[in-house]
This record gives C-alpha cells, structure tokens and sequence, in this order.
C-alpha cells in the first residue's frame, strides 16, 4: 500500500474575533491557504487529484449548502473537473480531512491531494427560530446565537465539561492560567524567531492591506492579569485568558505517495506514520488526544518517549494539560519530558483556534518543527466536540 507523505504546509495569519478577517469569507481564507501551499509545493493546480477540506461552522447567510471545498477549490485556480469533500467533525474536521486523503492515496486512488481547513466564527449568522417560516402572532421575534456558550443542546458547554474533567485529573485554575501564560510567552518567542513566517502566506485585504501577521497573541499577559478574570458559562476553570477566541483563518497541506514524491524529486516535510480516530463519552473531551494519540503511537510501535515534538491543541488549557497527564500515566519524569516537548512554540491560546482550520495547522507546525530540527519524530493530536478525538504520527528525516 502506498505511504502518505507531506510535501508542503501553508496557513494564512489567525484574525481573531470582530478583527481583521471579521468580512472574508471563508472560502477566501481557504483559497490563500490552497494557493500558498500549491505554491510552495511546486505543484501545478492540473496535477491534483483531490481535494479534501475541513470546516466546523458549514453555515452562510443566503447559502444553504457552502460545499466549501469545491468552492475554494476552484477560487484557488484548480481545474474544475478535481472532486472534492468537505468534512465536519468539529475542531478534528481537517485532520480528518487528511485521514481520508491517506486513505485515498493508500487505496492507490490518489496520487497528489491537498488538504485544508477553514473557519471564519466572524461570519457565522444570528439565527432566526424556524417557527417564523411557518408564521407569528403578535410579539417578538427572537434571535439565536450558536456562538454563544458552545454548547450542543442535549448538553453542558464544551468549557463546563473541560474545566470540571480538569479538576478530576488534579488540574486547577492556577495550573490552567500557567499553561495560557506558557503558550504566549512561547509564541512571543517563536514569532521573535521568524518561525510563524515560514508558515504564513499573505492575504490581500480589501483596500490592499496585506494580513500576514497572527493578530491573537497577547505577550503582555501576566499570571495576575489571569488570576482576575471570571470563568465562563459556569465552568469551574475556564476563562478567556486560558481558551482560545472565536477565531479566523485557514491552513492547507500539499500530500502525496510517497512514489509520487520521489518520481518528482521531492523532499518530503514528513510522513505520516500512522492516525487514529476515537471517541469517548460527550463529557470527557480533554481526554481525547491522549486516547486518539495513544491508539496513534500503538499502530507504529512507537513509545511516547520516542517523540522529538508533540503538539496538542488549545481548545482550552485544561486539554493539553490533562491528555499530557493521561499520556504519562502518572510518572513524573515522563510528563515532565513531555511538557517540555509539547506546544513548544506556542498554542492556539496565543495562536488561534479556527476551528476547521486547526487539525491541519498542528500537523503543519509539527512538521515544519521537525524539519527545521534537522528530522525526528512528532505527534498531533486534536480533541472535538462531544470528546472525539484525532491524531496523526510524522516522522521527518535529517
């Protein structure tokens, strides 16, 4: 069966909530992201197979069904004869996204694809209730913000159930708040060595102002500072100093056969090992990317001691921090190792967390870690909502 490898990485610049990016479409966004990586890859639009794309909020005013992949597809110059999917397994969408072309290139379906993600939480539309299609008497009409508290209705916000799942593991507020302050302060490092650079590809906006810079990180942050702030939507931990915001952007990757690949003389970013996907019960989503990342590491034989560079996304602090704690199964010295190797320059609380975006931006992160640290072996890892869970194994060489 054919070997998935990675061949380019490209992401636009993170805007964050009413900013920047507040009036482009997504598809816009994912457009930037395809061409970016295309670009990078040396890959002619012509010679892609398929296109696979991830995005969580699949809602637009006046569109009822975005089919977000087609569309950005063919606003990114590909032929308009290249199939595509778009995929919706809530922050996991684009890594999933990218199982399903490995599983296309190892079915020998597929030679050369890409993969995206892509969110704009901006643009997500009030709602008004399905009862005024059918007529109202007298009185107001309301309407529903599904922004508001993140919640699905048969349960308790995605903060309640991250933040109490925390206190289960031992993890409180002041740990939570440490690892925001860590995240910022290891972004603010990473940005100072032009390492969000190589990732970012420019989007023009309206009026020509090129966006090329992460708009969310706050360096400023202090550990007082987070101590002030009110938990959310009654969660015991969880503040918008130790979450990410409702944020914008896209990330594309450029995949391959590894025969592919060599036939074009490309060097690899990576490849990719192995993936899982799982699920847990709705509540016990902070655990996710340890079970996703533990079924990961057993279909390579890999120990998680094996690992150069881990990174588990920010959906709030409390997630890396307790699938870090599960991974090392209460030895000290391994979690102490693994702290240190994970997020190492920085996480979606200074970054961003565009939800459909955020599975592809780890991966691409992970793998232009590894390169740049002359090869080696990382993780990604991504809870979503309801406690799934994904996860991918890269292995670069030096």
């Amino acid at each position: 069966m054919s070997e998935t490898v990675l061949v380019s990485y490209a992401r636009t610049a993170f805007g964050k909530f009413g900013g920047a990016l507040r009036d482009i479409p997504g598809v816009d966004l994912a457009a930037t992201a395809i061409g970016g990586a295309l670009s990078r890859a040396g890959l002619d639009p012509r010679e892609v197979d398929e296109v696979f794309g991830g995005c969580c909020a699949q809602v637009e005013a006046g569109v009822v069904a975005p089919v977000i992949a087609r569309r950005a597809l063919l606003k990114a110059g590909l032929p308009a004869t290249v199939p595509s999917l778009t995929l919706d397994r809530a922050c996991c969408s684009s890594m999933a996204a990218l199982q399903m072309a490995a599983r296309a290139i190892r079915a020998g379906d597929v030679r050369a694809a890409v993969v995206f993600g892509v969110e704009n939480l901006s643009r997500v539309p009030l709602v008004v209730s399905p009862r005024v299609r059918w007529g109202t008497r007298v009185g107001p009409v309301t309407l529903e913000d599904a922004l508001y508290r993140m919640e699905y209705a048969e349960f308790a916000p995605v903060s309640v159930d991250a933040g109490e799942v925390a206190v289960e593991f031992g993890i409180g507020r002041e740990e939570q708040d440490a690892w925001a302050l860590r995240s910022q302060l290891m972004y603010a490092r990473a940005l100072a060595e032009g390492i969000p650079a190589e990732e970012i590809v420019g989007l023009t906006l309206p009026g020509g102002k090129v966006f090329e810079a992460d708009e969310l990180p706050r360096p400023e942050t202090t550990l007082e500072a987070l101590a002030k702030l009110p938990t959310i939507y009654g969660s015991p931990t969880v503040t918008a100093g130790n979450a990410p915001g409702l944020d914008a952007g896209a990330a594309a990757l450029v995949v391959m056969s590894a025969a592919e690949a060599r036939r074009r003389g490309v060097r690899p970013l990576a490849r990719l090992l192995s993936y899982a996907a799982v699920a847990l019960q709705p509540r016990r989503m902070a655990e996710a990317p340890a079970a996703a990342a533990e079924c990961a590491l057993l279909r390579t034989g890999l120990p998680l001691a094996s690992l150069d560079r881990v990174e588990i996304n920010e959906a709030f602090a409390a997630v890396p921090l307790v699938s870090m704690k599960k991974l090392a199964r209460d030895d000290t010295a391994a979690l102490a190792a693994l702290r240190d190797k994970t997020n190492a320059d920085g996480g979606a609380i200074a970054i961003g967390h565009p939800v459909g975006a955020s599975g592809a931006r780890i991966v691409g992160t992970l793998a232009m870690a590894l390169r740049r640290r002359g090869g080696g072996r990382g993780l990604a890892a991504i809870c979503g909502g309801l406690a799934q869970g994904d996860a991918a194994v890269l292995e670069a060489e030096g």
